[in-house]
């Protein structure tokens, strides 16, 4: 059984690390080439960049700050936003990134999952998905979780899987920021069904959630923000607890 991953997110607006609820309110939560290496430092076990503006503004993700993040971790790094092509991609690997993200992109044209996973490897190609429950259905939203799509969630989440996709990062819109726990059921059926990594994201507030995603949700990594920025709860103090739990947890 592969062990459960800790995983902190960097939320990128104008070079700055931002949090906010719902994806809406963002606030300032600090540099990210400092969270960076304090995080690697602490025992994280992969590091996520995600450009969260970088779609909606129609530009490329930060490649000099990529760098500059890149340049002071050991662990792996995945960088989102922006990305929609081979050279977007190659771009991004030459200045650090161990894997990128995609969203947006991958709605648009799924077959890019496809040239991306034959082009770099499967394990380089994250497809994120951004849900929220609308009428009772979960719905994948694109563009910074601004656009609602027709895709149901757990449809689209198979069909990335099939097309080469390594992971899946999956955040919860209804969820994040709130600090009540994961989508603990969606996240479930997912990686139930799933042959591929399930990251967890979106509403973590207590080392009792990651418990729980883990347990309950059966994902295989938990991704926060907020609560390691802001010194809410610390990487040691959740793997401790994790462990105590009989979480087989990385060391």
């Amino acid at each position: 059984m592969l062990t459960k991953r800790i995983i902190p997110c960097l939320d990128i607006k104008d070079g700055k690390t931002v949090k906010g609820v719902n994806f809406v309110e963002l606030r300032d939560a600090g540099d990210p080439v400092e969270l960076a290496q304090l995080y690697a430092q602490q025992g994280a076990d992969e590091l996520v960049f995600l450009d969260i503006t970088a779609t909606v503004e129609r530009r490329k993700t930060l490649v000099e700050l990529v760098k500059r993040v890149a340049s002071v971790l050991n662990i792996p790094f995945t960088v989102g936003g922006g990305i929609s092509s081979i050279e977007d991609v190659s771009a991004l690997l030459a200045a650090g990134a161990d894997k990128i993200s995609i969203n947006s992109s991958a709605v648009k044209d799924p077959l890019l999952v496809d040239k991306l996973a034959l082009e770099f490897g499967s394990q380089c190609v994250v497809v994120a998905i951004d849900t929220k429950n609308v009428n009772g259905v979960d719905i994948v939203h694109t563009h910074g979780g601004r656009t609602p799509t027709t895709l149901e969630t757990i449809r689209w989440a198979k069909e990335i899987e099939e097309r080469g996709a390594g992971e899946v990062l999956l955040t919860s819109m209804d969820h994040d920021g709130c600090k009540q726990g994961f989508a603990i059921d969606l996240t479930a059926t997912i990686s139930s069904h799933a042959n591929i990594p399930v990251i967890a994201s979106g509403g973590a507030g207590t080392m009792e959630h990651f418990a729980d995603v883990f347990m309950w949700g059966k994902a295989d990594a938990g991704l926060a923000a907020s609560i390691f920025h802001f010194k809410e709860m610390e990487i040691p103090h959740l793997k401790k607890y994790l462990s105590q739990k009989g979480i087989d947890i990385r060391r």
